[in-house]
């Protein structure tokens, strides 16, 4: 289904408009700098049988009903706290290929305090038996894996601050840290271990912590924690004073966005007050291509950086079934990364239409598309695959693909390459081909800039979606589905890699300026501009040309 919903919005240069991602995400609610090739990565690690087994597990995966994940990758959170806290194993150790196996239900698998298992591995467990398993005692540590799993996918069931509460509450009374008789070398035993699951909760999802009731909890069980034990008390304030920082960069990266969101005006309004002679486009503020396209790189990385893993959860989230009428999430949402993500993408793939639909002369309308297509080749080449989407889709714009005068002078064999690359037919198998290469390229990476992966964001965003409808949260015994959620995790887990890469290539301010402020036009303004540079083919264009002129010129 997620396939033809995207294949049927997608449009070659010579049909309509392309698919923009903020149309996907609202049906939720020939030389190159590059020193390693991507496909050279992945033929020298796939063989033919690979490929053929992978190919076999695909329909597997597509008989039900959950669109495949071809990749794992470990989670690469530093531990946090005594170096004596129990390791475990990484997301790629942790998790298998095989997908979701309805299977295994029906085996009697062994049970242990209301969580069942197959083969060692956690499939469900009632709610409470898997809060109680978040919580460290003694003799036991989570498993990181489970950790980061369950603060995920918890919030489908309850709010982030209850399943605080509840953790508070069990620490304090099961361990019995508010009794002041209570044996001091238990508590010296026990507290590193809540408070290495405190950190990790707060370095994974610092947002949750935007809730005043989050706070109170954290500080009320940090400070039993803390009290009389100096080297704790240091850890704790190391811990706070981290997420605040963390929450104070939140807020200003807000702020910046809410900016640049308010002084934002049409194209068309400036060239009305301005002439066009003395108009810059994008050519003159950099005529690199390789340059923009690291710049775009800079922006892409920088947005991903602030977009937490919960947001995936949160874009979904459903009233549960065994809650009688209350949604998880009723109450207003603490970011909006996700969202913002996705408007950048859309005002790219404007931006790129509206600089090829500003010049008069027809010479420098094909310079212009030549240009974006060396961009969007060297965007490739670096892994910034939502860069690349973004120009593709501008280039693919009906006002864009109708100038057939402007195109006939195109070199177009290498935007034929990237668009095949990037063809959505077979569940986008070109491109989640190149993916898997520039993943693995991440992984054996001698230089920062081979660790660059930033994927097609709409896609991952509805490969999320599909695993979360293709299978229920809870089984019908009224446990929750757990295995359902080690999968999500693992997707997460990965993007999580992904956006911790910081990048390496020079920021060159003048450019990100333009790229992230200059005017583009609408959608109407696009036309306009259109028929102006190449004129109406048809009644129906000619009619529109008129409408457009009247409207927005006030012309008749």
């Amino acid at each position: 289904m997620g396939e033809e919903i995207l294949e049927m919005k997608w449009n070659k240069r010579d049909s309509g408009n392309p698919v923009t991602e903020a149309e996907n995400f609202s049906w939720l609610t020939s030389n190159s700098e590059s020193k390693t090739s991507i496909f050279s990565t992945l033929a020298s690690e796939k063989s033919l049988s690979d490929c053929k087994k992978e190919q076999q597990w695909k329909l597997s995966m597509y008989s039900s009903g959950i669109t495949p994940v071809c990749f794992t990758s470990p989670l690469t959170e530093k531990p946090i706290g005594k170096e004596s806290m129990p390791q475990t194993p990484p997301f790629s150790a942790m998790f298998d290929s095989s997908g979701y196996n309805r299977n295994l239900y029906q085996s009697a698998d062994d049970s242990c305090g209301g969580l069942y298992y197959h083969d060692n591995n956690l499939l469900s467990g009632s709610l409470e038996a898997l809060i109680q398993h978040l919580v460290p005692n003694v003799d036991y540590y989570p498993d990181r894996t489970y950790i980061f799993t369950f603060l995920l996918s918890s919030r489908l069931f309850m709010h982030p601050y209850e399943l605080m509460a509840k953790v508070c509450h069990l620490c304090v009374e099961h361990q019995r840290l508010s009794d002041p008789n209570s044996d001091k070398n238990q508590i010296r035993k026990i507290a590193p271990k809540i408070l290495q699951l405190l950190t990790e909760w707060t370095e994974t999802f610092p947002y949750d912590f935007r809730d005043e009731r989050m706070m109170r909890n954290l500080k009320d069980l940090a400070h039993r924690i803390a009290s009389g034990e100096e080297t704790y008390r240091k850890n704790v304030q190391q811990m706070i004073q981290c997420l605040i920082r963390k929450l104070a960069t939140l807020s200003q990266y807000e702020e910046v966005l809410a900016k640049i969101s308010s002084t934002s005006t049409d194209r068309l309004t400036v060239l009305k007050t301005k002439p066009q002679s003395i108009q810059r486009d994008i050519i003159t503020v950099c005529s690199d291509p390789y340059t923009l396209a690291q710049q775009l790189t800079h922006i892409e990385l920088e947005r991903l950086s602030y977009i937490g893993p919960e947001e995936f959860v949160q874009a979904f989230v459903q009233k549960d079934p065994l809650d009688n009428d209350k949604s998880c999430y009723s109450e207003q949402k603490k970011t909006r990364n996700l969202e913002a993500y996705v408007e950048w993408f859309n005002r790219l793939s404007y931006l790129v239409a509206t600089e090829i639909c500003m010049p008069v002369k027809k010479k420098h309308r094909a310079r212009m598309i030549e240009y974006f297509i060396d961009v969007a080749r060297e965007c490739f080449n670096i892994g910034n695959f939502n860069s690349l989407m973004a120009i593709i889709s501008g280039m693919n714009m009906s006002p864009v693909s109708r100038l057939k005068k402007t195109w006939a002078k195109v070199k177009t064999a290498k935007f034929d390459v990237l668009e095949h690359q990037m063809d959505p037919s077979s569940n986008f198998y070109n491109y989640r081909t190149a993916l898997r290469g520039a993943a693995q390229r991440s992984l054996t990476a001698h230089s920062s800039r081979e660790k660059i992966v930033i994927p097609f964001f709409s896609l991952l965003i509805k490969d999320i979606y599909f695993l979360n409808e293709g299978c229920a949260n809870r089984l019908p015994n009224g446990h929750v589905n757990f295995e359902k959620f080690w999968e999500l995790a693992k997707q997460v887990s990965e993007f999580m890699i992904w956006k911790q890469v910081e990048c390496p290539f020079e920021r060159d301010r003048k450019i990100l300026q333009y790229l992230l402020t200059v005017p583009v036009f609408s959608e109407d303004a696009l036309y306009l501009a259109s028929y102006e540079s190449e004129g109406p083919e048809n009644h129906i264009e000619k009619d529109r040309w008129k409408s457009l002129r009247s409207s927005l010129l006030g012309r008749v």
